[in-house]
This record gives structure tokens, sequence and C-alpha cells, in this order.
């Protein structure tokens, strides 16, 4: 990313992942988590996939797209008001053919799983739940490939930066960046939760994935960056958001992307990072949410 940097005044190489330009589904992060989740529903013998998210979430519409191209029914347990007008995701939802269940808000999202897996079986159907942005040690193996990948292609970044939430994509990077024997900080960007939630659940994710049973290493996860909240933009993101399309060439959201790419634009103005060492930014997907 030559041109932000330039435009930021110099300070580390700026590269960037372009998990947005994966082809399948409109890509991102969650294509690599549900390679593996489904891949496990399937050999389980799985004929319906659940899943559960915002009604803008990009998960549930990876999901949905991955079931469809593998002839498999989709529920979608949203919660959040069934939108007047589908648009983005909640628009890609409905092309896909999944089934939609509303419910008021994430409080309901437990009790909700668990009636529509008892309803499915009833009706005779054999389903399968992947927990929220297939956030599980299987599918953060996405993850641990995925750092491979970027090794063969060149890069050991000494700093890897991403949006974070429930979990999965930070496990697997910081796996990936043992197992691949790299040396690279992981920092995340929290979309939404505290620090100490988020670190808890990458730790117990990482420690779910083999050879990382015994990890005990720092997680780092920048929780100040969220504003008014969970979707809410800040002048960070806007910023963000306008630099990257204006001088890369490339769209970020408000809810991940923006918020993870603002914060560090932040970090390169305060020169956390020295002008020798190759800052990594890996976008998570997301650019369907500019739509909404």
């Amino acid at each position: 990313m030559e041109h932000l940097r330039d435009v930021l005044g110099g300070g580390p190489r700026l590269v960037v992942k372009r998990d947005d330009t994966i082809p399948f589904g409109f890509g991102g992060n969650k294509i690599r988590k549900l390679q593996f989740e489904i891949a496990k529903a399937i050999n389980a013998g799985a004929d319906t996939i659940v899943t559960l998210g915002g009604v803008q979430s990009n998960h549930a519409r990876a999901t949905a797209a991955t079931a469809a191209q593998l002839g498999l029914r989709c529920v979608l347990i949203i919660n959040g008001e069934p939108p007047e007008r589908p648009t983005a995701n909640a628009l890609l939802d409905r092309l896909l053919g999944a089934e939609i269940e509303y419910i008021p808000s994430r409080a309901e999202r437990a009790e909700s799983c668990e009636r529509v897996m008892q309803r499915l079986r009833r009706e005779g159907r054999n389903p399968y739940l992947i927990p929220l942005g297939a956030s599980t040690s299987y599918g953060a193996l996405g993850f641990v490939h995925a750092v491979r990948e970027l090794k063969e292609q060149g890069i050991e970044p000494d700093v890897i930066v991403h949006a974070t939430s429930s979990g999965g994509t930070q496990a697997g990077l910081i796996a990936g960046v043992a197992l691949a024997g790299l040396t690279s900080r992981v920092i995340g960007v929290s979309a939404d939760d505290p620090s100490e939630a988020i670190q808890r659940t990458v730790r117990e994710i990482v420690r779910g994935i083999e050879g990382m049973e015994s990890f005990d290493g720092a997680i780092e996860v920048d929780d100040r960056r969220v504003g008014a909240g969970y979707g809410a933009p800040t002048d960070e993101s806007r910023e963000a958001q306008e630099l990257a399309a204006r001088r890369e060439g490339f769209f970020v959201d408000h809810t991940y992307t923006a918020k993870a790419l603002g914060a560090l634009i932040a970090y390169v103005r305060e020169e956390r990072f020295r002008p020798d060492e190759t800052v990594l930014f890996w976008h998570t997907g997301g650019q369907v949410g500019v739509f909404a």
C-alpha cells in the first residue's frame, strides 16, 4: 500500500492481504473458515446448515452461498427486525434461498438455535449448527492455512492488523504464525466486545487447535475503536474508508474493516512501528456492507 504510506508521511512498509477478493460468495474471511466447518457438516451427513448473525451478517451470507453451492438447505437465525426493503447481505441471503428466522436480539440466540434444531429434526432433517462466525477451533484452521499461503507468497510480516469479533480469525492467525515458525505480532481490532472477552474466546479456540494445546502467549486486542457501537461509523473509520478507496482502490466497511484499517493508520501516525518493519492489513471482507 505505497500510496497510503505516502499520504501518511512514510513509516513502515504497508501491505494488504485481500480476502475481499476471494471469488466465491463475495469472499471474506468467513469463506476460509467455512471450508473446514462445512466439510465437517458433510462428513456428519448433514442436509441442512443452521447458523446465526445480525441482519447484515457477512457470515450468514457466506454460509447461505456455501450451502446453495453444495445443494444443502440453509436456515439463518437473524437478530433484528426484518427489513422492509432488503439490501446488501440481507438481499443476498434471500437471493441465495436461505430460510430466515428473525429474533428480537442477541439475547435470544442460544434458545432460538436449540428450538430451530429441534424443529428441523422433527421434520426429518439432519441439521448441523455452525456457531457464530464459524469461530471454532476447526473453522480457525482456515487461517492456519491462510498464514501458510501468505508465507508461500513471500510475505513474512512483522505485524498483522485485522478486525476481530467472534475470535476465530484471530485464533487462526495466532496459531498459523506459531505453527509456520513466524514471529509476527497479531493485533485484533475489536468490532464490538471488550478486549478481555475476546481474549478469553481467542485463547480457548487456539488451545483447541492441534499443536497449540498449551498456548499461553499474549493476545493483543484493541477495543478503543468501537465508537458508538457495532456497525456505527467513527471519524477514524470514515477517514480509513476514504483513504482505502482513493489511495489504494479497495473498499472497507464501518462494521469491521474500516475500524481495523483506521487503527492501523493511527498506529503509523503514532510511530508505533519502525520504518524497517512490514505491517500487513488483513482485509477480512465485508465490502457488501457498504450497500446496506
